[in-house]
């Protein structure tokens, strides 16, 4: 993909973004209709839905050769890596958007043959644009961010994960979930993924961890990690390679490797 498509794909994508978050907080004004889908605590509402179909049709009729793989049953899976994928999460952190009106995000990552080329995560609410274009560095609302190269240990380091996983002894040991949360400076967890990883390249966070990260949640955060030159991999800490769904290590650099060795000495 050259410079001229990436810069006309990165602006184009940039205004449909800004116009999704309009209908969203216009949406938060009617009567808010609510599923669930795999269980309880898998919420979907029609604005999930409302925003994916108006993604879906700017694409479709701008780029109609172009794959699209969605969160909202519209395409939830990829079946390879050619030609140009869009990967989007139209509504990141339905429980929040649910109980809060707050905290959740639109997250657009675009992939040419498997490589991430731009990746953008909104922050509806709050109208933050994290964004960025492979090889072009990472942006928060058209401000650079700043490399992620100052020191950093892992004592020093507040820790992002679902509490839902610490409970969850097939991941952790009661020994090993104590070590973990003592080897830390704290324990937070926002409830979107797109987010906590946008937390991570912007420093506020040293490292998020999931056992369970769909395509959706991580495309867009990726691009952006990498270009502040964070670190994302499997737990075990091997690469991440092809956008299917996987157990995530989004971190620091400097923390990188001494958590991985933390987490599987008691996996």
């Amino acid at each position: 993909m050259n410079l001229t498509i990436r810069h006309e794909l990165f602006e184009q994508t940039k205004m449909w973004i800004r116009e999704a978050g309009i209908l969203i907080k216009e949406k938060l004004n009617e009567p808010l209709l609510v599923n669930t889908k795999s269980s309880k605590n898998d919420l979907v509402t029609e604005i999930d839905k409302s925003i994916e179909a108006f993604f879906v049709k700017k694409i479709t009729e701008t780029y109609p050769n172009d794959v699209i793989l969605s969160e909202e049953s519209l395409n939830d899976t990829l079946i390879d890596n050619k030609g140009v994928t869009w990967i989007i999460d139209p509504i990141d952190g339905t429980m929040n958007l649910v109980h809060q009106q707050s905290d959740f995000a639109i997250s657009v990552g675009i992939y040419d043959s498997g490589v991430g080329e731009i990746g953008f995560i909104y922050d509806v609410m709050n109208d933050q644009l994290y964004s960025a274009v492979r090889g072009k560095g990472a942006f928060k609302n058209n401000v650079q961010m700043k490399k992620l190269d100052e020191h950093l240990t892992l004592d020093k380091s507040l820790l992002c994960v679902n509490p839902r996983w610490l409970c969850k002894q097939k991941f952790f040991d009661k020994n090993g979930l104590r070590k973990m949360i003592s080897s830390v400076h704290g324990i937070r967890y926002y409830g979107a993924a797109t987010l906590q990883i946008a937390y991570v390249a912007e420093g506020k966070l040293g490292a998020y961890l999931s056992m369970s990260l769909e395509p959706w949640d991580y495309a867009a955060g990726k691009i952006i990690l990498q270009e502040v030159g964070g670190v994302i991999s499997k737990v075990d800490g091997t690469p991440i390679n092809s956008l299917v769904k996987e157990s995530c290590i989004v971190c620091h650099p400097q923390i990188h490797q001494e958590l991985v060795k933390l987490l599987n000495s008691h996996i």
